[in-house]
């Protein structure tokens, strides 16, 4: 059902004289300090203002738009299927129905309501309907966020970060949420998981706490209410009610790839728009550092006179990595925060980990990908290479038997790489095969090119927000048995596909004229995404949709109040005692000669027992070693250029290796 539209919206309260003389354009809660983030959030609006500049779409356009969406599901969506049956939904039907009975909705908000509701009933944050300007470009925020903890069995919540520039007396990080608009919490976030696409409960519960205080408009329809009423409890056993208004913001700027550009890149993202946006606000709202960051690594990149040196483990791109050495009871060990994949290289990406690694502790990293909505699926692939000595097998993609896949297929075989489907999409015909044969989209060379190095014992971080190209790698972690995988919650959010936006497809259709394209452009900016092609798992759980299924890890820890208000700390103690268990592996390697035929190596290694040789893939030396420092040497035909590879066994495993170039 849509929602209705909010009535009698009443006046926002006066802002006080001295947050007046913050700023001249005070925001609705507090004022900006930090002047990477001052020109956004200064040019943010109340809600009611924001809402008073939007222009409605006429009837036509209206009608436009849904026809559009019965084409884009019913012709590419590769889970409908899955999702018909899981969820006993059928939205094709819902849109017929929407056709028939548009002049029902007669207010804005209640068409993109009801657009936004099909979508969601899919529970795939990668098939989305895209609001029209002017919500495409904003985002709705509080400035504080809330957090869930367990005591014992019972979740609780407490406000986790607050705006630098909010105060209030009593409200402020760790004090314990209770109600929301007056409905006790644990059911207001119920209800806000409704408004999202989560495919488990694990996820639906999670992003019903973010969308709580953040929420993207452009796959979202704006809060219905103008401020919200929060009941809480302070450590002194008092309960207190603040009222704060909502505003509507636009969002740091970053350098990704652009997924309506008739590109390669753009036919292998996999992202989760929201989780993004939410990321992207909790970095305005709590990390300014970030933005400002960011902004200088934008002009140094734009200047090609600049020479740049990251001072310790400060990341050249500080919108994705955060490295450092973390102390525990159990020793010292490298931490390195995967925020996102959304880069436009992955070869740049997969450079800036290994250096970063390489600064830290070599007797075991904890990856910590939580809350990360995916990217560039080439750059979560290739990644895993680095933490394991095993070949990397990308995961293999599906399209849905249709005509319009077929069509798509047969007017791009080579620039977008889609020749090996083509065959089994057409023996469907015949055979009425559901989907086409399963290829990767990350080519299997590029995975494997620069091989393992890091060599200690690696240990995965996941949450229910881990989305899309995360899910790939947290899959491809497992798949490959690179670790252990330790949860803050039992699964991670599930999206198993490769997504393609709307205005992608049309570019790619442009150019066929008989039959002609089924797409048009959406009116004022609007747009849509599909899942087009799903993913299966590979190694011990080849075949195994990722989609609704996700990656289960193998511990859970349950978060406590300490690690939302202390730096995670106990979630780092317990990653920690795992890492503290495992073999640590050193497997160091140079060339000393190559001269007269013979190569000569120095080595170093230690908890390993066997140490085989390769020269451009062929076999040059075996031989058992014991810990510390040898030298080798042995006949091999090889040049400037040829690749040594050095592989360790530990007790018959495979343990490290490690790839040198001459």
């Amino acid at each position: 059902m849509a929602r209705k539209p909010a009535q009698h919206r009443r006046a926002a309260p006066q802002r006080s004289p001295r947050r007046k003389a913050a700023s001249s354009r005070a925001l609705p809660f507090s004022h900006a300090p930090h002047e990477a983030v001052r020109p956004i959030l200064n040019a943010a609006t109340r809600l009611n203002e924001f809402l008073a500049t939007v222009v409605a779409l006429t009837p036509e356009e209206r009608g436009l738009i849904v026809e559009q969406a019965i084409v884009l599901l019913d012709g590419f969506y590769a889970h409908l299927p899955l999702k018909r049956a899981m969820h006993a939904i059928d939205p094709l039907q819902r849109l017929r129905l929407l056709r028939h009975r548009l002049a029902q909705f007669v207010t804005e908000t209640s068409f993109h309501a009801e657009m936004t509701d099909i979508f969601t009933s899919l529970r795939d944050l990668h098939t989305n309907y895209l609001l029209p300007a002017p919500y495409n470009g904003v985002a709705a925020a509080l400035p504080f966020a809330v957090e869930a903890y367990w005591e014992k069995d019972v979740r609780r919540y407490i406000v986790g970060h607050v705006m630098d520039g909010f105060s209030h007396p009593t409200f402020r990080a760790g004090v314990e949420v209770r109600y929301w608009n007056g409905v006790p919490i644990e059911r207001a976030v119920e209800i806000a998981a409704t408004r999202h696409a989560g495919s488990n409960p694990e996820a639906r519960h999670s992003r019903g706490v973010a969308g709580l205080t953040a929420r993207s408009l452009n796959v979202s329809p704006p809060p219905d209410e103008e401020w919200v009423i929060v009941g809480y409890r302070t450590a002194d056993g008092r309960d207190h009610e603040l009222r704060v208004n909502w505003i509507i913001t636009g969002l740091p700027q970053e350098t990704t790839v652009d997924a309506a550009a008739p590109t390669i890149s753009a036919t292998a993202l996999g992202l989760d728009l929201e989780t993004d946006a939410v990321r992207r606000i909790n970095k305005l709202l709590f990390a300014p550092e970030v933005v400002a960051a960011s902004a200088r690594m934008a002009a140094i990149a734009g200047d090609p006179s600049a020479v740049f040196t990251p001072a310790g483990t400060d990341s050249t791109m500080p919108d994705v990595f955060r490295a450092k050495a973390i102390d525990t009871s159990h020793g010292k060990f490298g931490y390195i925060r995967i925020w996102t994949f959304q880069v436009q290289d992955a070869d740049t990406f997969v450079a800036e980990f290994v250096r970063l690694v390489g600064l830290l502790p070599q007797n075991g990293l904890i990856v910590d990908v939580r809350d990360n909505g995916g990217g560039l699926i080439y750059a979560g692939e290739q990644l895993l290479q680095v933490l394991t000595p095993n070949r990397i097998e990308p995961q293999r993609l599906q399209f849905i038997n249709t005509p319009l896949n077929l069509r798509l297929c047969q007017l791009h075989p080579d620039d977008l790489g889609l020749r090996p489907w083509i065959p089994s999409i057409e023996r469907s015909v015949e055979t009425g095969a559901p989907f086409s044969l399963a290829y990767p989209i990350s080519s299997a060379e590029k995975c494997n090119a620069l091989g393992q190095r890091y060599h200690g014992p690696v240990l995965l971080v996941t949450s229910a927000r881990c989305y899309s190209t995360t899910d790939f790698f947290a899959a491809g972690f497992q798949d490959h048995a690179i670790g252990p995988i330790l949860g803050v919650d039992r699964n991670t959010g599930a999206g198993g596909a490769n997504v393609w936006t709307h205005a992608l497809l049309s570019r790619f259709f442009a150019a066929s004229d008989s039959p002609p394209s089924p797409f048009q452009d959406l009116p004022n900016g609007a747009g849509m995404r599909v899942a087009i092609r799903r993913s299966l798992r590979v190694g011990a759980r080849a075949g195994t949709e990722v989609e609704d299924l996700g990656v289960t890890p193998d511990v859970f820890h349950k978060v406590t109040r300490d690690d939302l208000l202390n730096a995670n700390v106990d979630l780092l103690e317990a990653a920690a005692a795992i890492l503290a268990t495992m073999p640590v592996y050193v497997l160091e390697a140079a060339v000393v000669s190559n001269a007269d035929g013979r190569l000569t190596l120095d080595v170093e290694t230690r908890n390993l027992d066997r140490l085989d040789v390769f020269a451009d893939g062929r076999p040059q030396y075996s031989q058992e070693i014991s810990d510390g420092k040898s030298r080798v040497s042995f006949a091999a035909a090889v040049t400037a250029g040829s690749t040594i590879e050095l592989q360790c066994y530990g007790k018959g495993q495979l343990a490290a290796a490690r790839r040198l170039t001459l």
